[in-house]
């Protein structure tokens, strides 16, 4: 299971209350700590969930499932 922020593929569709509250925390936390990483892709929180499927898939799991949502969080089922 992947519990992710809530984040829509595209920037314009994530301006709103909660969409910017989460690209603060990103700024701040997320993304340099994905960047200081061997692979650095600098997602933050708000990777969406096509980028957050390729991940994934490029790292060898052959199922990306979203299970279910909220509005704050989404949750993935990922099986090799």
């Amino acid at each position: 299971m992947i519990v992710e922020p809530f984040a829509h593929d595209h920037l314009k569709d994530n301006l709103n209350p909660v969409g910017r509250v989460y690209y603060g925390a990103s700024t701040m936390i997320c993304t340099p700590a994905s960047l200081s990483q061997e692979v650095g892709l600098g997602l933050g929180a708000q990777a969406g969930e096509l980028r957050l499927r390729k991940v994934a898939l490029d790292a060898g799991f052959t199922h990306f499932h979203r299970a279910t949502e909220t509005p704050f969080n989404m949750v993935f089922e990922v099986r090799a």
